[in-house]
């Protein structure tokens, strides 16, 4: 039996709707591998991994620049991963070799493994689930490094991947050279003489040929090495160029055997580190799946759903069938959400309603739900919580079996007897139209000793009907949930909705007139209904109509109740503004008349200072002026009730003058000031440069005491004699640098290039992946040097280089 009825549930499905978002051959073999499971400290740290993944994926879309500000570096994608399984296990084989294109897809894989290490670690304190996933394996990119251009994208290898090999083909070319002149002049002699089948040159047997007019073979001296379909052309090599042609086959055994030893040399090289580049391989397929599922999440708006401890409890808040969002999708539908709760005392959920009303995929909806949230993967809904079930054992659908000669009541009773005997407290147990293909009466009589054996098990049970003793039995039993789906009574159609508190009518006969049975049908089929019935049906479409006027009333308090919580807030956020602006006004008017005190304190003390004793005299008044002026705004607030907040205004700035050093606006290195003009322009010297600037593009100024005094913890290096800058043209190259070290370079040059009035400047950042290239333009961006950049012209590098035009200083 299926633990956890997977195939009944469409789990497979599932499987390979997730599949869509995976990119890698590695990944989509690692989702196939995913199945529920019962154990709760693999179910959360896979939830975990994925909340982090789904965190980086939204802040990876949209604009780059503002994504990386929010944290993610780049969006990883692995569409145009190589499958290296094949490759991986062959280097755990001591002795074998690798081919040429396994050799490149191994260093692809390597490649991109390094990259995606060196995003990862570098947003490790903001991702750190994600940065522990590649700091399994160390960075490989120095070894993709020494394969990187030796092995050609059809598998062949480059010319330069050794001495020999380059020697070799440089010769093989000149033999073939040789060859092909010395057929030639046999063509030419030959042009007239009726020999030729046609004039030139062509390869059989890996040998340089000519065709010639099969009767003629007796006029030529030389080896017949083919001849074409008809037999009217053969294919014949002179006598004088078979010493040429034997010494080109040496050439080229000679090649392929050289072409043998650098492929060995290249795969006992990669074996050294075949445990760091399988972990590598493993890595990148977790990444892959991890970063489908997020993507899955964002696509379909789903959450990542908790475990319950220790009170167990079904929780779903706008929960939708997977499966059936994204056929809807695509015919531009929605589907209606399900929310329900059940816990310890309510375990059992019993729903009713009419048919096509949307029950089967309610139970449906939950049993997959339920199985993601075992196997790790996110749920589309707003929130979900599970007990952790130990099976998930389902009935739903048809089981007949022509094969087995079961009925599809023989089916159904054989399956609901399994599951009797498998379910556990632990369990989750799904029923669809318990009691059905029998007699109702007979049938309801089942299904409830049925439903009352699952509840005294302890199992979260769900399950559908229509029969009437279920729907009695479910009222009256302590612990069982009535639900019904919902049913529109004007327009005959169900609304998909499910609504608990109360049973529902079938409404098959509302649901077979709207489908077209002839109107007296419907009538006959009303009127051979019993009274119990009739009324049973009454009292239902009352009770909807009485629960649908609760819900609608409960909709419109909770409006009004949030309208007057949205008054209250706005009515105090509007008081405190008001109170601020008084206490404000009333602070101004303090300040004022203090600064007013003080003014006119300090002309009486200036009058009475003429000596010693009355300097003293003066310090005193001024303690005095000091004392009172504080119990002056002490006093005035606390008039106005608010806590006396002395002023602190600080010492006067400094004087720019000449010697002392200021801190220009963008510039790091500190300048010191050669003169102030008349006209307000100062000149400064920084380094070895010497600029004009104005006030405003002073920063801070230092006093000239002998030596300057930095802050603590900061030292002050002075910037080496550069390149004699003259405005023209200049270049910085970051090609293989790591993000972080390029960016420090490329700062202190484009800085240097400012200080020396350089115009135009071009930085090599390389093709790559494009991390240092969008690096450097967010440094660009916020530089306040730069006056425009872009990309250089094919000429200049592409997009492998970006030019940078500065501001006039």
């Amino acid at each position: 039996m299926n633990t956890f009825s997977a195939d009944i549930l469409e789990f497979d499905a599932l499987r390979e709707l997730v599949g869509r978002y995976v990119g890698s051959a590695a990944g989509h073999a690692l989702l196939d591998e995913i199945e529920p499971r019962f154990d709760a400290d693999w179910i959360r740290d896979a939830h975990a991994d994925t909340v982090q993944a789904i965190e980086y994926m939204r802040n990876t879309r949209g604009d780059q620049s503002a994504a990386a500000a929010r944290g993610a570096v780049a969006r990883i994608r692995f569409s145009d991963l190589p499958d290296t399984s094949r490759a991986v296990s062959l280097l755990r084989i001591e002795g074998s070799g690798l081919e040429a294109m396994q050799i490149r897809h191994l260093s692809a894989l390597i490649d991109r493994a390094g990259d995606v290490r060196a995003m990862l670690t570098g947003v490790e304190e903001k991702y750190p689930r994600l940065a522990d996933v590649v700091r399994e394996f160390g960075d490989l990119r120095p070894l993709a490094k020494e394969l990187n251009g030796k092995i050609n994208p059809d598998g062949s290898l480059a010319d330069d991947a050794s001495v020999a090999l380059h020697r070799l083909r440089r010769e093989i070319e000149k033999q073939q050279k040789h060859i092909q002149s010395s057929l030639e002049r046999f063509l030419k002699a030959h042009r007239e003489d009726g020999l030729l089948q046609e004039e030139f040159v062509t390869i059989r047997n890996e040998r340089f040929v000519v065709p010639i007019i099969a009767g003629q073979k007796r006029k030529v001296d030389g080896v017949i090495h083919s001849a074409s379909g008809s037999g009217q052309t053969l294919f014949i090599e002179p006598l004088e160029t078979i010493d040429l042609n034997n010494e080109l086959v040496r050439l080229n055994e000679e090649e392929m055997r050289e072409v043998h030893r650098i492929l060995r040399e290249m795969t006992e090289r990669l074996r050294q580190h075949a445990p760091e580049i399988a972990a590598a391989a493993k890595a990148l397929a977790r990444l892959d799946l991890l970063f489908a599922k997020a993507d899955f999440a964002i696509e379909f708006n789903c959450s990542v759903p908790a475990l319950s401890g220790s009170v167990r409890r079904v929780l779903l808040r706008e929960a939708r069938h997977p499966l059936l969002e994204d056929i809807l999708k695509r015919q531009k539908k929605s589907v209606v959400p399900v929310t329900l709760e059940l816990d310890e005392q309510h375990r059992t959920l019993l729903i009713s309603g009419p048919n096509t009303g949307g029950k089967t995929v309610v139970m449906k909806t939950i049993g997959l739900l339920s199985l993601m949230a075992q196997a790790g993967l996110p749920v589309p809904a707003a929130s979900a919580e599970f007990p952790l079930f130990d099976r998930v054992l389902a009935d739903v659908g048809d089981h007949q079996s022509l094969e087995q000669s079961l009925s599809s009541f023989s089916a159904h009773i054989i399956r609901v007897g399994e599951m009797l005997n498998e379910a556990t407290p632990d369990s989750l147990v799904l029923l669809d139209e318990l009691g059905r293909a029998t007699d109702p009466d007979e049938g309801g009589a089942l299904g409830v000793a049925v439903l009352e054996s699952f509840r005294q098990s302890g199992a979260f049970t769900l399950a559908s009907t229509h029969l009437r003793a279920m729907k009695i039995w479910g009222a009256n039993t302590p612990g069982v949930v009535n639900a019904s789906m919902g049913f529109d009574e004007a327009t005959l159609e169900p609304t998909y909705q499910l609504r608990t508190g109360a049973p529902g009518k079938s409404a098959g006969l509302d649901i077979a007139s709207r489908l077209g049975l002839a109107p007296s049908l419907i009538e006959r089929a009303r009127a051979n209904l019993s009274g119990a019935e009739r009324e049973m049906q009454r009292f239902l479409s009352q009770l909807h109509e009485q629960l649908e006027a609760a819900s609608k009333t409960e909709k419109e308090l909770q409006t009004q109740l949030a309208a007057v919580a949205a008054r209250e807030a706005a009515l105090e956020k509007e008081w405190e503004r008001k109170y601020t602006a008084k206490i404000r006004e009333v602070e101004e008017r303090s300040d004022r008349l203090a600064k007013e005190f003080d003014e006119k304190a300090r002309q009486t003390i200036e009058q009475i200072t003429q000596n010693v004793e009355q300097r003293k005299a003066s310090e005193h008044a001024l303690r005095k002026v000091a004392k009172t002026r504080r119990e002056f705004q002490e006093s005035i607030s606390a008039e106005i009730g608010v806590p006396y907040r002395p002023s602190s205004a600080g010492p006067a700035p400094l004087k720019i003058a000449e010697g002392v050093r200021v801190r220009l606006k963008g510039v790091r290195q500190l300048a010191r000031v050669r003169r102030v003009q008349e006209n307000g322009t100062i000149e400064v010297e920084a380094g070895f440069l010497k600029m004009k600037v104005t006030r405003d593009d002073i920063e801070e100024v230092f006093a000239d005491d002998g030596g300057l005094k930095l802050p603590k913890g900061v030292t002050f290096t002075q910037a080496p004699a550069g390149p004699s800058w003259d405005g023209g043209y200049r270049e910085i190259n970051v090609i293989g640098k790591r993000a972080e070290e390029a960016i420090d370079e490329v700062d202190r040059f484009v800085d240097n290039a400012a200080m020396a009035e350089v115009q135009r400047i071009r930085i090599v950042h390389g093709h790559g992946m494009g991390v240092l290239k969008r690096a450097v333009a967010e440094l660009l961006r916020k530089s306040p040097h730069v006056a425009k950049f872009y990309e250089a012209t094919q000429g200049e590098g592409g997009a492998g280089a970006t030019i940078v035009e500065l501001r006039d200083s």
